[in-house]
């Protein structure tokens, strides 16, 4: 998968905020081998009870990620970086849509991302630049089971 986005690493994000995201990078990295669907269903039962993202808590969250792993930063890093968004938003009780999906200009290439507030969140794009095949938004209600 590729991105457009995440040329360099975002300075300025606290300690605490990336010893989190170094918390979750495991999870994110071993989420990232399974396949689609079981992600899917893993990240279902993970999003229980959470509230929706707003587009500065995703975005505090992919900042974050990106400052505490180059992998995540670099141009093939959009899977963990936008696994570990979502599961770092997760930790401060919210939950973005998290998003897969293909580029609909040419090349074709594959794109993971997270979204908040009907938007992807960090990567630069207008709206309509990639096509989702799966996503996972947040519970209808935050008590949602």
């Amino acid at each position: 998968m590729t991105t457009p986005s995440a040329l360099e690493r975002p300075s300025g994000v606290p300690l605490s905020r990336r010893l989190a995201a170094r918390l979750v990078l495991l999870p994110a990295v071993a989420l990232a081998l399974l396949p689609p669907r079981r992600i899917r269903a893993v990240l279902g039962v993970v999003r229980r009870g959470a509230a929706p993202a707003t587009a500065a808590q995703a975005q505090a969250a992919r900042d974050a990620m990106c400052a505490a792993s180059l992998r995540c930063a670099g141009p093939k890093g959009c899977l963990p970086r936008s696994l570990g968004a979502a599961l770092l938003c997760r930790l401060r009780g919210t939950w973005p849509t998290w998003c897969t999906g293909v580029r609909v200009v040419p090349p074709f290439t594959a794109h993971a991302w997270v979204e908040a507030e009907g938007r992807p969140v960090g990567e630069g794009v207008p709206e309509g630049y990639f096509a989702r095949l799966v996503a996972v938004g947040p519970p209808s209600r935050p008590t949602d089971r």
